[in-house]
């Protein structure tokens, strides 16, 4: 008989609301779709990167590499190709125009909301709080944005969550099979495999390398990412065994799953290779033939990836260096502030029914929503110590590895902008929804009336339960009110001037 502390260790129920769960998800991901697809087309040309992005999308599909036409040869570009053949992808359906060159963006940008929602439910046991984040998200005009240009950003924010929320099934799953081994009457204690529960293939944390292989497919700050998941692994592992009774957990979590853990990564190598399948079956991309452009031979196989490798000291060369002063750059301690929002797109043609009118598209996260993600973040720490919860440390390092990795750069002057810290957002609002179930105090708990230690009565948990639900009911509108207001400037929207300068909260920060 296995104890009941130990069945809820390893495998605490899930919500038993089933197909309702479903219903609600649809409903929230039905708004994000609604938000991110009306008027995509709008505003009409390239707008900021779409210079580069859209363009380069365009000649992948034409040549099967980055071109510049100028020269008529491969263009050097500093970002792997992944990004780029999925804005293509959207061009190659729908045509070379505003809606084709976005679209991908809007799809990606809404999957990452239901996304976010199954994996709130399964991490927080509770489909409210699933919701709950799924729904800040859709409001949030940082990831409603990214949504809808054809930048990089969005599809790196939506590999980074897909690995985790595939590590985060892959330790439900682990856990399951120990509790399952338990029930079964093995003994954690006995060495070898008559102490393991039966060999299984890991097959969600083969997909988390998948997932993982295409962030770095898309931009290398997902490098941050792989260090945190192998972390995860090692811990969540070496968890389920302690929580099984195993004597040695630590030591059986490196023996057992350092190979699986070196599968992960040789998935992550091979999808990043794949990804540029285009250049290496082209001989027109940029220094495709750096070797014999040197004198020197190109074995198969080995001279091609020799010449990748030259390819990419010559990116990072140009990422280390590069310190061009920029109007919208920003300093990684500014993000979270949201000291300097990135200006997409800006016109004063009207008609808008004043003689002065602002058209805007701007990168700027929900303020209320971003600038309580600090407040958040301290009460992630504090809660996920008192507690020992795995998920305060998950959240925690996933939202470290998107902001903490460019604070060097800083002291090197590296230009760098607010949209760097993407990968980030769905971990800082995981932070707030952890918080904010933290606060809603289930009454089951404690029957007894709580004093202090100076007697005065506090309230009772079912109170603070009710208190707790109050206020995350009052700060979840006051994000739908704060996004409905600066929903004009988030689309391009024709507003008079003086409309569009009360919505500069920081001044001269934001214009």
């Amino acid at each position: 008989m296995v104890p009941e502390i130990v069945r809820r260790r390893l495998a605490p129920p899930m919500p038993k609301d089933g197909w309702r769960s479903w219903v609600a998800t649809a409903v929230i991901v039905a708004i994000a779709a609604i938000l991110r697809l009306v008027r995509l087309n709008l505003p009409k040309g390239q707008i900021f990167d779409e210079v580069y992005y859209a363009v380069d999308a365009h000649h992948l599909l034409q040549h099967g590499v980055e071109w510049d036409e100028k020269q008529n040869t491969g263009s050097f570009v500093v970002h792997p190709p992944l990004g780029k053949w999925l804005i293509g992808l959207g061009e190659k359906i729908f045509g070379y125009n505003e809606f084709g060159w976005r679209i991908s963006a809007a799809v990606a940008g809404i999957i990452a909301v239901l996304i976010v929602i199954r994996l709130g439910r399964r991490m927080f046991r509770s489909t409210v709080l699933g919701c709950a984040a799924g729904l800040l998200m859709a409001l949030d005009g940082f990831e409603f944005v990214l949504s809808r240009v054809a930048l990089l950003d969005i599809f790196l924010l939506l590999f980074v969550l897909a690995a985790f929320t595939c590590l985060v099934m892959d330790r439900d799953h682990r856990r399951l099979r120990w509790l399952r081994a338990l029930e079964r009457g093995m003994d954690p204690t006995q060495p070898g495999r008559a102490g393991r529960p039966p060999f299984a293939v890991p097959w969600w944390r083969l997909a988390a390398g998948l997932m993982t292989g295409c962030a770095m497919a898309v931009k290398w700050s997902a490098l941050w990412y792989i260090i945190v998941f192998v972390l995860l692994i090692y811990i969540w592992e070496a968890g389920a065994r302690k929580s099984a009774g195993v004597r040695r957990p630590w030591r059986d979590t490196f023996l057992d799953e350092t190979g699986w853990v070196a599968v992960f990564g040789l998935i992550i190598v091979g999808v990043y290779l794949a990804s540029w399948t285009g250049w290496f079956a082209s001989s027109k991309g940029w220094d495709r033939h750096w070797l014999a452009s040197q004198g020197h031979s190109e074995p198969p196989i080995l001279g091609a990836l020799l010449n990748l490798w030259h390819y990419h000291r010559e990116a990072l060369h140009f990422h280390d260096t590069l310190d061009k002063s920029h109007p919208y750059q920003s300093w990684p301690w500014q993000w979270l502030l949201l000291g300097r929002p990135v200006a997409f797109y800006y016109q004063s043609n009207g008609p808008c029914g004043s003689p002065t009118c602002s058209s805007e598209v701007i990168l700027l996260g929900t303020p209320v929503l971003w600038w309580s993600f600090i407040a958040a973040l301290a009460g992630l720490a504090w809660f996920g110590i008192s507690r020992r919860d795995w998920r305060a440390l998950a959240i925690g390092l996933g939202v470290i590895a998107s902001i903490v990795p460019w604070f060097p750069y800083e002291a090197k002057d590296r230009t760098m902008f607010y949209f760097y810290i993407a990968p980030a957002e769905p971990f800082l609002i995981l932070a707030v929804v952890y918080v904010l179930g933290a606060l809603i105090r289930s009454p089951a708990r404690s029957a007894a009336v709580t004093h202090s230690p100076g007697g005065v009565e506090l309230l009772e948990p079912a109170d603070r339960r009710l208190m707790g639900t109050v206020f995350a009911g009052a700060y979840m509108v006051a994000v739908a009110v704060i996004f409905a207001y600066f929903y004009p400037i988030y689309v391009g929207k024709i507003i008079p001037y003086a409309q569009w300068m009360a919505r500069m909260w920081l001044g001269s920060r934001w214009i």
